[in-house]
């Protein structure tokens, strides 16, 4: 066999939580490698808090590329990540690192490595008309009918997100062909970067709950609902954008509109929080060719340490403080 002469990258995934930004960043004293973020939140300014961002020392000292490069109120898809990330990796390539990019937002890694399908953009007319049935028959209903239509896309799609329902009956409007179906395409040629994948995963979910409930608590103490007042008080942000469907700016959002009172609004938001990191972990267990590491077991550095000096066939370098 040839030898694979592609460029390197690694990809550290895991759940919200897990420990992951910690271990880029000791793996970046370690190693000629270049940081780049993958996270749906994180891409935006003005959102530091509840997405938990790391501080100004940190970016300073481990720069990561695509933090902080979206207003709340612009979208910002998988597919413009895969732009942005392909861009980011080609810089770091030609500086002499290697690219490694750390994050829980799996479609972004998969668009990246494996394309996406081309489906049609979106049609405002038939967008009102499905909002509209939605008001009659409920988010439930409409969920219902996509079950009929396209069952594989009914069972990976949650009863109450509207958004992804809207747009799975959107495109078979469009199309008159499932959205599962046409999500099979993808990337025509190989990737073009050789791939450690390392992931977080926790044998045990119990000590990654608790931090999930400190960590929210801990950003309800730093300030989560001043940051989500601010953003009100902007007056062009609405509840139905993706930056504010993140999770903890939704439910502080709710809180504030009276929906629930504080107390509902920890228990919401960590719950909400766990329900995101269960996600990640089915994901992340579907990634068959990952290095798994339990984040729970001692070591961790050491054993992600190994398993990218193997990688990298010694490339290694201390970065002095």
């Amino acid at each position: 066999m040839p030898a694979d002469r592609r460029p390197l990258a690694i990809f550290l995934m895991g759940p919200t939580a897990s420990g992951k930004t910690a271990l880029a960043c000791a793996l970046s004293e370690r190693f000629p490698v270049g940081l780049i973020s993958v996270d749906s939140a994180l891409v935006y300014r003005g959102m530091d808090i509840g997405t938990a961002k790391p501080d100004a020392a940190t970016l300073a000292r481990y720069p990561h590329a695509l933090i902080d490069i979206r207003d709340p109120a612009e979208p910002y898809s998988a597919a413009d990540f895969s732009a942005d990330a392909q861009a980011a990796m080609h810089r770091i390539h030609e500086a002499g690192q290697i690219p490694l990019l750390v994050g829980g937002t799996g479609l972004y890694f998969r668009a990246l490595q494996r394309g996406l399908s081309s489906l049609p953009e979106a049609d405002t007319e038939i967008r009102a008309q499905l909002a509209n049935e939605a008001a009659s028959v409920g988010w439930d209903g409409m969920h219902r009918r996509l079950a009929e239509l396209d069952p594989p896309a009914a069972e990976r799609i949650k009863p109450a997100d509207a958004q992804r329902i809207q747009r799975a009956l959107e495109v078979i409007a469009l199309t008159g062909q499932p959205l599962s179906a046409q999500q099979q395409g993808g990337r025509g040629q190989p990737f073009p970067w050789r791939v450690l994948k390392l992931a977080l995963l926790p044998e045990h979910r119990a000590p990654l709950h608790a931090r999930i409930a400190q960590r929210f608590d801990e950003m309800l103490r730093h300030g989560l609902l001043d940051e989500v007042r601010a953003l009100r008080q902007r007056g062009d942000l609405r509840p139905d954008l993706p930056a504010i469907r993140a999770v903890g700016y939704r439910q502080a959002w709710e809180h504030l509109d009276g929906l629930y009172d504080q107390a509902g609004l920890r228990d919401k938001g960590i719950f909400a929080t766990r329900q995101l990191a269960k996600r990640q972990i089915t994901w992340l267990r579907s990634e068959l060719d990952a290095r798994s590491l339990d984040p729970e077991r001692p070591g961790l550095t050491e054993r992600a340490t190994d398993a990218v000096r193997l990688f990298l066939g010694g490339q290694e370098t201390e970065i002095s403080s």
